[in-house]
């Protein structure tokens, strides 16, 4: 009998730890996704939006991975000695922690603007380095 083996398909408990443990600890899905032993990126946002408990830990393990771009900024508001190589940094990490966390890190809402409208707040909930 010949069994082909390959990238896990159905969902498994400790493969999801994994999965969230690693993407809480600031790494990438696709990176993630690339480890032959784990399942390939369709695979696991599949099991996010089938399985409840998955789904609910991995929403979490973003979050997380948003406090994993909060560190870096200050990481790199620190360590870079160049403002411009920092500017980038920091800025990318601000971004990504917004589309992680947008409630926490994205921008606020106006929402007593004179015409009534809800419009975004030009005030970052993060300070610039340097300045404009």
């Amino acid at each position: 009998i010949c069994q082909v083996t390959g990238r896990p398909s159905i969902y498994a408990p400790a493969i999801g730890e994994e999965i969230c443990a690693r993407l809480a600890d600031g790494e990438s899905l696709v990176s993630i996704c690339r480890d032959p032993d784990l399942p390939g990126l369709r695979t696991v946002m599949r099991w996010a939006a089938e399985d409840d408990a998955f789904g609910t830990e991995y929403a979490r393990a973003r979050e997380a991975q948003a406090e994993v771009m909060d560190d870096k900024i200050i990481t790199t508001a620190d360590e870079i000695t160049d403002p411009a190589v920092a500017r980038v940094q920091i800025d990318a990490y601000k971004w990504r922690a917004a589309k992680l966390a947008p409630k926490r890190y994205g921008d606020k809402l106006d929402l007593t603007s004179n015409d009534g409208s809800m419009t975004p707040s030009r005030e970052p909930r993060y300070g610039l380095v340097g300045k404009d």
